[in-house]
């Protein structure tokens, strides 16, 4: 049985999940995905700003900083 979804935003700190669905004709989101975050992309919640916005994620080897808004309509899976 697969985990349920839940938002980016709500990851735990520290936790891994595997990006899988995101608004795909939405100019941030374009950008996002020129950016490396795609769908089966494995991201890990890094930190967030002292207030909680923005999020810092780590992905592909890098890491990368997004609005918790934008990473509300960012599907992800967890990973056990």
């Amino acid at each position: 049985m697969a985990a349920a979804l839940i938002k980016l935003s709500d990851l735990p700190i520290g936790s891994s999940a595997t990006v899988r669905s995101f608004p795909p004709q939405d100019p941030a989101f374009i950008r996002l995905r020129e950016m490396g975050l795609l769908v089966g992309t494995t991201v890990t919640l890094v930190r967030t700003a002292p207030l909680g916005d923005p999020l810092e994620i780590k992905l592909r080897g890098y890491r990368l900083t997004l609005r918790k808004s934008d990473a509300a309509h960012v599907q992800v899976e967890p990973t056990p």
